[in-house]
């Protein structure tokens, strides 16, 4: 089921299919994709296929896929990346994505201070000057992919 107003529905049905950073992994119930107007190569978004809008409203089959997704990309995470840690957020809040989304966002071991915990979020929704480019965001995609 998709919702017309919800940008990532409308983007899991474009037409022609999704370049390697949209669609990195995925199963019957989620895909993952590399997070969109970041400086932080990496940064991960892990996506039911169907929309839902809260945590709760998650079915059984899509919540037991969930923990294991995040611990897979985690551990991927750390060997692509050498992260310490992988931050897990979720909101669902910006305007035109209310659909259930968690960011998996490799922490890096000189990332500042300020940057930390919710601060990372800083590193997100920035320019197309500081952005990840699409060219590098597919190549850590496919390098993912083998890792997982």
């Amino acid at each position: 089921m998709t919702a017309p107003s919800c940008r990532t529905c409308a983007h899991e049905a474009a037409p022609g299919g999704l370049p390697p950073r949209e669609r990195i992994a995925g199963d019957d119930h989620w895909r993952v994709a590399h997070a969109l107007g970041t400086s932080l190569p990496g940064w991960l978004v892990l996506i039911p296929r169907r929309h839902v809008t809260a945590v709760a409203g998650l079915t059984d089959a899509e919540a037991a896929g969930l923990g294991l997704w995040q611990v897979r990309l985690s551990r991927a995470l750390e060997r692509l990346t050498g992260c310490p840690k992988t931050y897990v957020a979720q909101f669902a809040e910006a305007e035109g994505f209310p659909h259930v989304h968690f960011h998996l966002v490799p922490r890096q071991v000189d990332l500042p201070p300020r940057l930390r915990g919710p601060g990372v979020f800083g590193l997100l929704g920035v320019g197309p000057d500081e952005a990840v480019t699409a060219e590098r965001m597919d190549e850590i995609a496919l390098a993912l992919r083998a890792l997982l």
